[in-house]
Parts: C-alpha cells; structure tokens; sequence
C-alpha cells in the first residue's frame, strides 16, 4: 500500500475515532435521562465503536513493523486478530441488548420521545459522516471492513431508534423503543457473523475465497516444462495478501528458472497471489518423496 494511501486511512480512522467517542458519551447520557433503551443500545453500540476504531489503528500501527527474526512474516495478522475481537464484542452487547430489550417489551416504561429523537437524529448525522469517512477505505483491510460494519450497523441502528422516537411521540407506544433496540441488536449479530467468519478462516489459514485450488493446479501444470504439481497450498497472510506453496516436477523441457518465473508471473496475473514458494522435483526426486 502506498505511503500516501496508509497516510489517508490513519487519517479517516482518527476522525471516526473521535466523532464515535463523542457520540458515544452523548447517546450513553441522553439515554439515561430520557430512560430510552434504544439510546443506549445505540451507545452501546457506539462503543464497540470506538473500540473497534480503537484496534483498527493499533493493528494498522502493528502492521507498518519489519519482519523480524521470530515474526518472518511481519506483524500481517494482527489486523485479522484486532476483526476477531472485534466480532466478538459484538456478540456479546447483542446479548446483553436482547435481554434489556425482553424486560422492556414486558413491562414497558416511559421513555422521554421528544429528547430522544433529538439525540437519534444527531446519532444518524454522526453515523452518517464517519461511514462515508470509512466507506473508500473499507475494501483495502479486513480490520477496516470490521470498523466500518460496525459504524453501518450502527447507521442503521440510528434509522430505528428515530423511528421508535417517532413513534412514541405520535401513538405514546413505549415499546417501540424495546423493538428497536431488538432490530439493532440483530443488525448488529448479521454485520458480525460475516466478520467473524472471514477472521477464522485467515487465522485457519483456509483458501481465499476467489481462488479456485482446481483451476489453479491446472493452470500451473499447463506452464511449459511442467509434468505435475502436487502438495499445493494457498492462504491468507492477511486482507489482500496471498500465500502459495506447491511442488513442481519438472521435465526438463524448460529451464527451471524460466519455469519458476513464468509460475509466479501467473499466480500474481490471474489469482492476485504475490508470495509464491514453489519446488521444483525431477523425476528421480519425485520418486522419492513419501507415499511414491
């Protein structure tokens, strides 16, 4: 990633750092005093937030370290590692948010509609402008996308608290804050499960969803010089950076260099994948190998 582009995205995340604390702290009170569930849960939701935005530069931080002679390949994972807690967070406010919002919906209190649509509006206003700040730059860094999940759930989280504020003040119906504060929570749940899941599969370094390990093999075993290749591997280091290794058997038809150059030249062209490891085996070598 360029110098200057890593320069915008720390920027982006500061400014979405700073605006969620602030809303985060403003939602928290406003819904303490206009006894707002949905409020809350927003702020709740806010907080998560910050603490994603939090991690978000930590593990970008992290990632800008050398390699080292214990971490050779860097400090990659440790924006993947920062989307797992994230994930879970999340998880886990959902759970406190159903539980709130089950007490709620049987026994509905008085909730202040007024103020709180005061607050959800500039709650909508605050979500809006940091999604928008984090929108270009989500696609370059899982740890980003978590970030930027969150604050999109939390958008939408918005939406539902102004329409329970709005619906309080037009039917004096209380429990539609508990409702809303029940479809934030389920945003929440379905923003995370994508995030969680792609973080697990990094970390159990399973194949990058757009290759196909089929094609793949078949590609390369089509490079001139090429009798087989076996033991072949793919992963992710971390969000845009691929892994490959494999075994080559060569026949001897091509240099091996020019083998292992047209190899890597068309894993990086047609699979995006940069870091490739790829050992080449004649015939009598092959032969040797376990299980031939």
């Amino acid at each position: 990633m360029a110098a200057r582009d890593s320069d915008r995205e720390f920027a982006a995340v500061r400014v979405a750092l700073l605006v969620s604390s602030i809303l985060c702290l403003g939602e928290l009170v406003g819904g303490y005093l206009t006894n707002s569930l949905a409020l809350m849960s927003d702020a709740g939701h806010v907080f998560s937030d910050v603490v994603a935005l939090g991690l978000a530069l930590f593990a970008m931080w992290m990632c800008t370290r050398p390699a080292s002679p214990q971490k050779t390949f860097g400090y990659y994972r440790a924006e993947i590692l920062a989307a797992l807690v994230n994930g879970v967070i999340l998880w886990v406010v959902v759970i406190l948010i159903a539980l709130e919002a089950w007490q709620r919906l049987r026994h509905p209190p008085a909730v202040a509609g007024r103020g709180m649509l005061v607050l959800a509006l500039l709650g909508l206003l605050a979500n809006g402008f940091v999604a928008l700040r984090l929108r270009e730059h989500q696609e370059h860094s899982l740890n980003l996308r978590g970030a930027y999940l969150h604050v999109l759930s939390d958008l939408l989280g918005s939406i539902g608290a102004v329409a329970a504020a709005v619906a309080i003040l037009a039917g004096g119906w209380n429990g539609a804050d508990a409702i809303a504060a029940a479809l934030i929570a389920a945003l929440i749940l379905v923003g995370s499960w994508a995030l969680v899941r792609e973080a697990v599969d990094v970390l159990m370094e399973a194949v990058p969803a757009h290759v196909d390990v089929t094609a793949l093999q078949q590609a390369l075993e089509r490079v001139p010089g090429t009798d087989e290749v076996h033991d072949l591997h793919v992963w992710s280091l971390t969000t845009g950076r691929y892994a490959l290794s494999a075994h080559a058997v060569a026949n001897g038809a091509v240099a091996d260099d020019a083998m292992l150059a047209a190899m890597a030249e068309l894993c990086a062209r047609e699979f995006r994948i940069d870091h490739v490891t790829i050992q080449i085996e004649h015939e009598n070598r092959r032969a040797a190998e376990p299980g031939h």
